[in-house]
């Protein structure tokens, strides 16, 4: 089932972080983000549950607005549990924020894959997204 996130799905968003993503970042953080995140505007959290509602897996997105594009989604993380990759769940979840898409007049959706993760490429390819361009990320920590 896909619904969108709550507070309570804090732990299982952390595990995923770190399980799917490689993020370690600890749990009242993360709360703290979340909820953060889901009293933004322009925020978009869904996760998918198994019949027993454990978060499997989840998708965020944000509406990007810019003065030389028109509005689109950028995917900020799509994390599936070890375990349940390969099961349509991570599909499932884009799909859901390509309905959404949409349903609000998004243009598109784009997202940012670090160079290295080649099975994440082709899961992308495999939805129909294309790599547009390649580029640097910088940072300046604060």
């Amino acid at each position: 089932m896909i619904r969108s996130a709550i507070i309570s799905d804090a732990t299982a968003i952390q595990k995923l972080n770190a399980d799917a993503l490689g993020y370690s970042f600890d749990l009242e953080k993360t709360t703290a983000a979340l909820k953060r995140i889901l009293g933004a505007p322009g925020h978009t959290m869904l996760v998918a549950t198994d019949k027993h509602d454990q978060v499997q897996g989840y998708v965020h997105v944000e509406t990007y607005d810019t003065t030389y594009f028109e509005p689109l989604y950028n995917v900020l993380a799509l994390a599936v549990l070890p375990a349940w990759q390969h099961h349509g769940i991570g599909q499932q979840l884009m799909t859901a924020i390509e309905v959404q898409a949409r349903q609000q007049h998004i243009h598109a959706i784009r997202l940012s894959s670090a160079s290295q993760r080649e099975a994440a490429h082709a899961f992308y390819e495999h939805l129909g997204y294309v790599c547009t361009k390649t580029q640097k990320r910088f940072i300046k920590k604060m």
